[in-house]
């Protein structure tokens, strides 16, 4: 598609548009109907791989989102991913923190990780905070605390506790 009828990818789409418009005789679309319209026409086919980054994102969605509960009734991440070095290729793997076969290994570096996009986000939180108490704040700096060390111990205090017994 890259290069038909301009130099960029966006360029082709951009063309497409004014096909459709040109074929069709109408002055407006929905990207439905543009999308519909290219594939009939053979304008746009969908990359070969599409179905399998599809099914892909789908099994990390549902890893990222299964949690157990531990004996004290707080819920628990099962599945965890680990970006290493295989070969000479940077491969994300995921294990499962309850099986017996899951490495020390795997599960230090997954927990790495995880530990240093929260410093990305804290870090561009701050920022974000930064700019924005410089450039648009009239009523006085926003200011955050970066310590989570009461937060972290507050939330792992269970939220369900046993109904105390009425004395009378």
């Amino acid at each position: 598609m890259i290069g038909q009828h301009g130099t960029t990818f966006n360029e082709t789409m951009q063309h497409y548009v004014d096909e459709y418009f040109d074929e069709t005789g109408k002055d407006r679309a929905t990207t439905k109907e543009l999308a519909m319209w290219a594939i009939q026409t053979g304008r746009w086919e969908p990359p070969v791989d599409l179905v399998l980054r599809k099914c892909r994102d789908d099994f990390a969605r549902a890893m990222r989102e299964e949690y157990f509960k531990d004996e004290h009734g707080r819920p628990i991440r099962a599945k965890h991913a680990a970006r290493m070095i295989e070969g000479d290729k940077q491969r994300t793997f995921w294990a499962d923190m309850r099986r017996p076969t899951t490495t020390f290994n795997h599960m230090q570096v997954a927990f790495a990780q995880r530990r240093e996009q929260i410093v990305g986000d804290c870090s561009q939180l701050s920022r974000d905070i930064d700019y924005y108490n410089g450039h648009h704040n009239p009523e006085g700096p926003i200011q955050l605390c970066f310590d989570f060390t009461d937060d972290v111990e507050e939330s792992n205090f269970a939220g369900d506790y046993p109904v105390a017994p009425h004395v009378h």
